[in-house]
């Protein structure tokens, strides 16, 4: 027997619906569509799309169903092979004042929101863990997130890599993502994508399918 190749990796996928201000959130749509996408185009070698969920646009109030979704995708991997390689999150959110994708490093131990979120929570600087330490703490994915951005941006896509998430709903969930991931062995990242009206609907497709074919190349 020849070697097999290291075990595939399992891409799990969230969008958010949406909130004060979009009402459209493009990040649903992608999320809904990826698979029917990348059905017709062919995935990536090596990859394994799992789930696409939707979360609530919330912090506090939406914490136990987006653990739900990332300890249900670990339970899932694991039932179904007894390798069950690698897993990943990617979770991506929009910027509605961006006119690029950013492919997020780090999140911060803050909520902040400039906003109440859908369930009216309106925190003002707050540890999203208070056990992990003041709002100054942040945790950075462990993916190559500069090698990520180049190889995109070769692909001729408009982005960039950010230190900043915000500090709203987006930085929230990646945070706990990041713990989560960092529990578990696994990995996590965010991106944050324009809004349709400024990067086209067809294009913010091809790039979350670009991002799978380039994850596929690097882990």
């Amino acid at each position: 027997m020849g070697s097999e190749g290291p075990p595939a990796v399992t891409i799990h996928v969230t969008g958010f619906k949406k909130f004060h201000g979009v009402a459209e959130n493009p990040t649903e749509t992608i999320v809904s569509n990826l698979k029917d996408y990348v059905k017709k185009k062919g995935l990536p070698k090596g990859v394994i799309l799992g789930s696409c969920s939707i979360l609530e646009t919330a912090g506090q109030g939406a914490v136990a169903p987006l653990y739900q979704t990332l300890q249900s995708a670990i339970n899932r991997d694991e039932n179904e092979s007894s390798n069950p390689g690698r897993v990943m999150w990617i979770h991506f959110g929009v910027n509605s004042g961006a006119t690029k994708f950013a492919i997020e490093n780090r999140a911060v131990n803050e909520a902040t929101f400039r906003c109440p979120d859908e369930m009216g929570w309106k925190p003002q600087k707050v540890p999203i863990i208070p056990a992990d330490g003041g709002i100054s703490r942040a945790r950075e994915t462990s993916l190559p997130v500069e090698e990520i951005t180049n190889a995109l941006a070769k692909m001729g896509y408009e982005v960039m890599n950010s230190d900043d998430a915000g500090r709203f709903v987006c930085n929230y969930v990646y945070y706990h993502s990041l713990r989560f991931a960092e529990q578990n062995g696994i990995k996590s990242l965010f991106v944050h994508v324009p809004l349709f009206f400024t990067v086209d609907e067809g294009t913010q497709m091809q790039f979350a399918a670009s991002l799978l074919e380039v994850l596929a190349s690097l882990c």
